[in-house]
């Protein structure tokens, strides 16, 4: 027997990385999106003239749920390529595009600032696009579970800067206070 391991034990190994990875960044992804309070309750969103690509507010959920998975996915592949050339650069970049992924509904949904989240969404892409790229040169299959993700972040910095068109003061924004009627 000249193997370390074998397959079976290696695709053991790649699924204990899943079973850690994927549940984590979709955690985090829930996480941020409740701290910043995004979603169909925010009166601030619901107040602002939407483009008509908008998406019904359910399927952002869906999405972020499957995006966030297949990112989990693919940095379990890199983790598990241990040994291989650009690893550590690439699991770096990957935690630096998923931080910033991370502030974009703080600063969208929490902060009101459109023209900044925008502006974010460009640098993600840009350091996803990287990670992608170097993905892609530990395991091919890693970098094409994150190409959903970047064709997503390209459809989100369109309705971003539409909705940045459509409301040129939604920073300053003041959504009255919600009464009830007894």
């Amino acid at each position: 027997m000249n193997q370390i391991a074998s397959k079976g034990q290696l695709r053991m190994s790649l699924l204990r990385w899943m079973l850690f990875t994927v549940p984590l960044i979709i955690l985090l992804g829930f996480l941020s999106g409740q701290v910043a309070g995004s979603g169909e309750e925010n009166r601030w969103f619901n107040a602002l003239i939407k483009p008509d690509a908008q998406p019904p507010g359910w399927l952002f959920g869906v999405a972020w749920t499957i995006l966030y998975a297949m990112m989990g996915t693919a940095i379990a592949m890199i983790l598990h390529a241990r040994g291989a050339p650009m690893r550590g650069v690439a699991i770096v970049l990957f935690l630096i595009q998923l931080a910033l992924n991370l502030c974009w509904s703080p600063l969208f949904f929490g902060m009101h600032q459109v023209s900044a989240a925008f502006w974010l969404l460009v640098i993600i892409f840009l350091t996803a696009l990287g990670t992608t790229v170097l993905f892609g040169r530990i395991r091919k299959a890693a970098a094409w579970f994150m190409v959903p993700y970047l064709a997503w972040l390209c459809f989100a910095g369109f309705l971003n800067m539409q909705i940045d068109r459509l409301n040129p003061g939604a920073e300053t924004l003041v959504v009255p206070a919600a009464r009830s009627q007894i």
